[in-house]
Formats: C-alpha cells, sequence, structure tokens
C-alpha cells in the first residue's frame, strides 16, 4: 500500500515537472501527507491546475462521505477495473499525485515495531503516482472531492521493505492517463507496472515520521539502518 508520502520540492520545481497545468506560487512543503488530509492533485478536467482532493475516496453512488474510511486510500492495480469503488473512475476520472518521495514500513524480525523508511527518485525530482477521482454529492448539494492511489507489486527496492508500491507514471505517459475522454482498462493496464527500480533508492528514517503530525524535514533524514539492506541499485 501506499500511506504517507511527501512533496517538499519547490513551486517552481513542480511547475516544471509539470508545465501543462498551473501550479501554486505559494504552496507549502508536505513532509508526512497522511489519509483524510487534503493532497495535490492535478485531475484530467479542462482547467490545467493543481486543486485538492481529500485522500480517501468516496464513489460518487455513496450513501454517506465517510464510504469506505481509509481503506479507499489505495486501489489495487490487478483489479481497479472491476471493483464497483473504482471501475467508473478508472475508465474516466483519472489524475496525478504529485509527489517526491513515499514512506513504506518494515517489519523487522528482531523487534516489535516496524522501521519506517523513505523511498525517492534517485536525482531527487518530483513525480507523479497514478491518482483517481471522485466527486461525492451530498443530499444539501455540497461537493466532496476526493482521491486515491493506485499500487502495483513492489520492484527490487521495495521489495525488502513491502509487498506493494504506489504505480509511478513517467512524463512520456501523462498524456494517456489525464486524456478526458473514457478509455478502456486494455489501454490502460500497460501503464500500471513497477517503475524501475534503476532508478530508486531508499533509506530508513526515525519513527518520528509514524505521527502525521509531524511535518518537517526531520521526517526524510536518514537514519541508521536495524539491518544491512541492499536497496541501492
Amino acid at each position: 500500500m501506499c500511506g504517507r508520502f511527501t512533496l517538499a520540492v519547490s513551486p517552481e520545481e513542480l511547475q516544471a515537472a509539470f508545465p501543462n497545468f498551473h501550479i501554486p506560487p505559494d504552496l507549502p512543503p508536505s513532509y508526512n501527507i497522511a489519509p483524510g488530509q487534503p493532497v495535490p492533485v492535478l485531475p484530467n478536467t479542462r482547467e490545467k491546475k493543481l486543486t485538492f482532493h481529500k485522500w480517501g475516496l468516496v464513489p460518487s453512488w455513496a450513501k454517506d462521505k465517510n464510504f469506505g474510511g481509509y481503506n479507499l486510500i489505495n486501489a489495487r492495480g490487478e483489479t481497479v477495473a472491476e471493483k464497483a469503488s473504482f471501475r467508473a473512475a478508472y475508465r474516466r476520472r483519472r489524475c496525478l499525485i504529485p509527489a517526491d518521495g513515499f514512506y513504506e514500513w518494515r517489519k523487522e524480525p528482531s523487534q516489535r515495531g516496524k522501521t519506517p523508511y523513505y523511498i525517492y527518485l534517485k536525482n531527487k525530482n518530483p513525480f507523479a503516482f497514478a491518482g483517481l477521482w471522485e466527486i461525492w454529492h451530498s443530499p444539501y448539494g455540497d461537493e466532496l472531492h476526493s482521491c486515491c492511489i493506485i499500487t502495483t507489486k513492489p520492484n527490487e527496492v521495495v521489495k525488502p521493505i513491502h509487498n506493494r508500491m504506489p504505480v509511478i507514471l513517467a512524463p512520456e505517459e501523462y498524456p494517456l492517463w489525464l486524456a478526458s475522454e473514457e478509455k478502456s482498462p486494455q489501454e490502460l493496464q500497460l501503464l500500471l507496472d513497477p517503475y524501475p527500480a534503476g532508478k530508486m533508492a531508499a533509506h530508513p528514517v526515525s519513527t518520528f515520521v509514524n505521527s502525521p503530525r509531524n511535518n518537517s524535514a526531520k521526517c526524510v533524514q536518514p537514519a541508521p539502518p536495524p539491518k544491512q539492506l541492499d536497496l541501492d541499485f
């Protein structure tokens, strides 16, 4: 799964990475983005601007805005085209969720708890998760914009840490993913492979990141590994 991520690059760097979208010039750095929070989204709409959606998808047909709770923060790439909560959005309402890193927790055989790891691109550039978005309307006319991140099997960097990883799209894949017209699952499925391991790196971080209330650069600072892992390619 993907349950936390970061977007701490400057607005200028983010604008350079996504030149077809308007990026707010005052976007603050975020080192510990968690489920239930508003997260930055680049949706396949005509506006072409960064917006914020609640992380935790609420399908348009849900009876209330708490549908699924945190259970719908991720959609499995293998079944996203089949599950009722995701299949309509997969065809019509796709988005990029910009990030510059994400966290996964590794179970240590010799410890009770888990060790958090920070995972990122070696070049430290921002990138985009493959996401889905929805609009839910309340009986009173209010709107809730929500989203989720699609996950896939792990590559060789993530595999020693966790059995899932978020789908990271390459820039050349953005046009197909962001097409405004309906797309078939067959057209999209080839985009849901693990990102190349050779372009990624990871390091353990402090359990400081475990609390979503902690949102500073300390979250991503390297911590001594509990045991030696070959995570660099």
